[in-house]
């Protein structure tokens, strides 16, 4: 897998311009403060916005540039997002098949690969119980499954954790690692949170007023803030962090 993004999206006061690469089994963190255009960035991938130039290539078929714009659900990419956006009248098995039934498995299969989700998850209580029924962790992990089951070549994930309790977003954190680094997904992580860049990124790429200025490894851009946001991040960490990096 290569993902190979040079973009340009207008917004208000000014563009988003963005030029980096993701490749196979690796995560890449944006960091920068709200407004600064990242979510921005996951979204032309997603394929919800759309870009005015520039172009997004993946496994060298191009998602969008100025004149085409693939359809999101043709694109190969999942989105874990704040919001779980479960289907509200479907039980939490059946919001996992219908990830792995969009993916081109059929109806059967897609069920069983639903089953095996939720055993691998330690949900397999909960097949039966709608969104409604479930906490807040538990509907994560069932989005999280969801998005997954339909194998997508790149993972989008968009402040997941910013709605759960310290200890749910450490435990889906450590799922979330560990589901990537099984089933070999790359994936972008969009954070205000050092915790979650620590925990899932090995590259970090840093935006201001839809410009990134700052990139490298994790430990290197958190060694050199660039700006005023980034020292307030770093300056959460306690002088010698948990065991809870990548």
């Amino acid at each position: 897998m290569r993902l190979l993004v040079d973009l340009q999206v207008p917004r208000a006061g000014f563009d988003v311009q963005a030029k980096f690469q993701v490749r196979s089994g690796s995560t890449l963190a944006i960091m920068g403060p709200s407004g600064a255009g990242k979510s921005t960035i996951v979204n032309a991938i997603a394929g919800t916005e759309k870009i005015a130039g520039g172009r997004i290539e993946l496994d060298g078929t191009i998602l969008a540039d100025a004149r085409r714009h693939l359809a999101p659900h043709l694109r190969g990419v999942g989105l874990l997002g704040q919001a779980p956006h479960l289907f509200p009248h479907l039980d939490a098995v059946k919001n996992i098949a219908f990830g792995a039934h969009a993916s081109g498995l059929g109806k059967t299969a897609a069920l069983a690969s639903a089953h095996e989700w939720l055993a691998r998850l330690g949900l397999e209580e909960l097949a039966a119980a709608r969104p409604t029924a479930l906490s807040g962790g538990q509907r994560q992990r069932i989005a999280l499954a969801r998005a997954l089951a339909a194998r997508p070549k790149l993972l989008l994930i968009d402040e997941p954790f910013a709605s759960l309790d310290v200890e749910a977003a450490m435990d889906m954190r450590a799922l979330v690692r560990e589901e990537l680094t099984r089933t070999n997904t790359s994936a972008i992580v969009i954070s205000h949170s050092a915790a979650d860049t620590l925990a899932l990124a090995d590259q970090l790429l840093v935006m201001e007023r839809g410009q990134i200025i700052d990139s490298g490894s994790v430990s290197e851009v958190f060694a050199n803030p660039v700006n005023r946001f980034m020292r307030a991040v770093v300056a959460t960490l306690p002088a010698n962090p948990p065991g809870e990096q990548r």
